[in-house]
Parts: structure tokens; C-alpha cells; sequence
């Protein structure tokens, strides 16, 4: 019998295949992840302009130069110290620095302040919180009328800060560091799309609002909105970062999960919470089996299973102990036609990838039944 008390030698995701979106940092994520046992399908839904051949940054930095702003406001602390090597390489590194001391510029967060001391500057003033609400509110506290406030963006939105801003009577200039495109090989986010929609992921990660809108755009051009926002209520689990990247999958009725903490670490944490939690668990014929995305656990041991053979056993987890028909069996495989042979090879197959055949038991003449536990009978009677 299983001991669900020893500790597993597979990790926290095994079994679980996850998507990831993001073009910067892709690479970290995915480690995290796959560290962690996931399977991960990785296409990028945007592409970062380089900042050297970024016009409207090198525009933006001549403008500051030309004419000093009375405040700058530094969001993140990559796109900062890419603003500063940017400008370096046009040879505008030293004016852009000269200008920058002789302004109040505030720090969204910690890490913002140390680009900023790395430089060479002396932030006036940072937020305990990290928050943007809270920079907001000290400039509109001091008042901004006739000001001229640079903010430097980061391929984020910053919903209603900007327009607070000039509400309130000030100039506002953006500087727009690494801004996003779409990809120019549209096609491993058109895989990604086609595994959300097919089952293929059990979870699929957001770390920028452009790239959660980015992708929903895509899903429209190919006409697959509505299949792919039905995924996300059913069956992929869509993971942010944080509120913001939230915002355009919420704005179609999206539930996300975020972490409390806005990192790609606590993103990780949360799918090692919530993915498992979402899994299966059946005592059938003495064994534990836990059935995951895209594999199962039996009595704590990971079997990874075909596409095929997770189909089946979805199909007959979903009325445990009930027999279910070679017909009904034969609906929940994809792409299968009508030949009912197929349930039988796909059957052989879950078994021997399961590696224990009498967890499913064949009915003559009727389908196949998961072979209960006696004791669990009662709890799954009414399916």
C-alpha cells in the first residue's frame, strides 16, 4: 500500500506541461520550471525592439537633454541601467547623466534605487511598497501643474498614471525602454495557442501585459478567441506575475492566479500550489493513482502517459467505478474517427504505460470501469 507519508523523487510539477509566453527571460522561467518536474512549451508572444536601434528611446533622450524635465520616474531597474548603456553607445551617456543630476527622480522600488546609485545618481525618494499608486500619489500630493514629468516606461502599461498626470496639469514625456513587437516567427506562439486549445498544457504563464494582450490578439486573427478564453475557464490554468499583467485577460473575463510577491520565483511557487491541488486523486484497486495534465501517479511513482491514454482515463475518471462505453470512449479521443478499434489500442497502451493493467478493468460486451476501491464505492455512486 502506499505510504503517502515518503517523500516523492520526482518535483512538485511532474506531469504537468506548462506554456510560457514571455520573450525577456524566458530562459530563467523556464529552468524554474522545468527544476521543478514540469514539461515546458515555450513560444514567445512578443519580441523587445534592441534599444541601440530603438528610435523613439534615442528621440526621448535627446529631447530630456535638450530640455530638462523637472522629474524623472524610474519603473524597473533593467530598463533604467538599458536606458544609461543605450545612451552610452550614442555617445549621449555623459549629458543624459548630467541632466538626470539636476532633477528629482524618484525610484518605484529597491532595485530601481541600486541601478540608480550604479550610475552615479542619488534618487530623491523611493516607496517602501513598490508601487506606482504610491509615486503617483507623493507627485500629485506636491502638485504637478506646469511640471514636466519623464517617466520611463517598460513595455508595461501603467493604467491611469500617465493620464493622472496630465489631469492634473502636467507635461508628460514617456520614455519608452524596450518596447515590444510581435514575434517575427509567428509560429511556435501558434503551437503554444494549439496546445492550450488541444489540452496540451496544463498551464500557461504571462510575466508582461503586452504579451497576455499579444496573444489574445493572435487567438482572434486565427479566429480561436472564444475556444482559447473557454480553455482558460476549463482547463489551462493562465499564471501572471502580477495585477498588471493581469489586466487584459481579465478585461475578458479571465480568472488569473498571481503570487503575492511580483517575482518569476513566487510565479513558480504558485503553479507548484495550484497545479497539483487541481489533480485527481483515486484509490483504485489498492493503489493511489493522482492524475495529472499529462501523466499519472501511481502510488507516487510518475507514469508518463500518451496524449491518447490521458483522454481515456479523463473520460473514465470523470464517473469512477461506472462503466463507460466504447462509444463515449471513443468521442473523448481526438481525431479518432469512428473505428472502435482505436478505443482498444489506445486501452492497451494506457495499461502498459500505468505499468499496473487491473486498475482498469474491461466489461464484456459494455466498455471498461476503473476498478474502484470497495470502500470509495459509495462516495463516487451518484458519478
Amino acid at each position: 500500500m502506499y505510504d503517502e507519508q515518503q517523500r516523492p523523487d520526482h518535483g512538485p510539477l511532474a506531469g504537468f506541461t506548462v506554456g510560457v509566453t514571455a520573450a525577456r527571460r524566458a530562459d530563467e522561467l523556464g529552468a524554474l520550471l522545468q527544476r521543478r518536474g514540469a514539461v515546458v512549451v515555450h513560444g514567445p508572444a512578443l519580441r523587445i525592439v534592441p534599444l541601440a536601434d530603438d528610435g523613439e528611446l534615442l528621440a526621448a533622450t535627446k529631447e530630456i537633454i535638450d530640455r530638462a524635465p523637472d522629474v524623472v520616474v524610474a519603473t524597473t531597474a533593467i530598463g533604467f541601467r538599458g536606458w544609461v548603456e543605450a545612451a552610452d553607445g550614442w555617445g549621449l551617456g555623459e549629458p543624459l547623466l548630467g541632466r538626470l543630476r539636476g532633477v528629482e527622480l524618484l525610484a518605484r522600488g529597491p532595485k530601481v534605487k541600486g541601478a540608480i546609485r550604479a550610475a552615479g545618481l542619488t534618487e530623491e525618494w523611493s516607496p517602501a511598497s513598490e508601487s506606482m499608486a504610491e509615486v503617483l500619489d507623493r507627485l500629485l500630493e506636491e502638485g504637478v501643474a506646469g511640471r514636466r514629468v519623464a517617466v520611463q516606461l517598460h513595455g508595461e502599461p501603467l493604467p491611469g498614471f500617465v493620464e493622472a498626470l496630465r489631469a492634473g496639469g502636467a507635461e508628460v514625456l514617456p520614455v519608452p525602454v524596450y518596447r515590444w513587437m510581435p514575434p517575427e516567427d509567428i509560429g511556435p506562439v501558434d503551437r503554444l495557442l494549439d496546445a492550450a486549445l488541444t489540452r496540451g498544457l496544463d498551464a500557461l504563464t504571462f510575466t508582461s501585459a503586452p504579451a497576455a494582450a499579444s496573444l489574445l490578439s493572435r487567438a482572434e486573427e486565427r479566429g480561436l478567441l472564444s475556444e482559447l478564453l473557454d480553455a482558460f475557464h476549463h482547463a489551462v490554468l493562465p499564471a501572471c506575475v502580477g495585477p498588471v499583467t493581469a489586466l487584459p485577460l481579465e478585461a475578458r473575463g479571465v480568472t488569473t492566479v498571481q503570487p503575492e510577491r511580483f517575482r518569476l520565483g513566487p510565479l513558480v511557487q504558485v503553479l507548484c500550489q495550484e497545479l497539483p491541488g487541481r489533480a485527481r486523486v483515486l484509490p483504485i484497486a489498492g493503489h493511489r493513482v493522482e492524475i495529472r495534465g499529462q501523466a499519472v501517479l501511481v502510488d507516487g511513482e510518475l507514469r508518463p502517459v500518451p496524449p491518447a491514454g490521458m483522454s481515456l482515463l479523463r473520460a473514465l475518471s470523470r464517473r469512477p467505478g461506472w462503466v463507460v462505453g466504447r462509444a463515449e470512449l471513443l468521442r473523448a479521443l481526438p481525431g479518432a474517427g469512428r473505428d472502435e478499434h482505436a478505443v482498444e489500442t489506445a486501452m492497451a497502451r494506457l495499461r502498459t504505460a500505468l505499468g499496473t493493467p487491473r486498475l482498469i478493468q474491461t466489461v464484456v460486451k459494455r466498455g471498461y470501469r476503473l476498478a474502484l476501491d470497495p470502500a470509495a464505492d459509495a462516495k463516487y455512486a451518484d458519478g
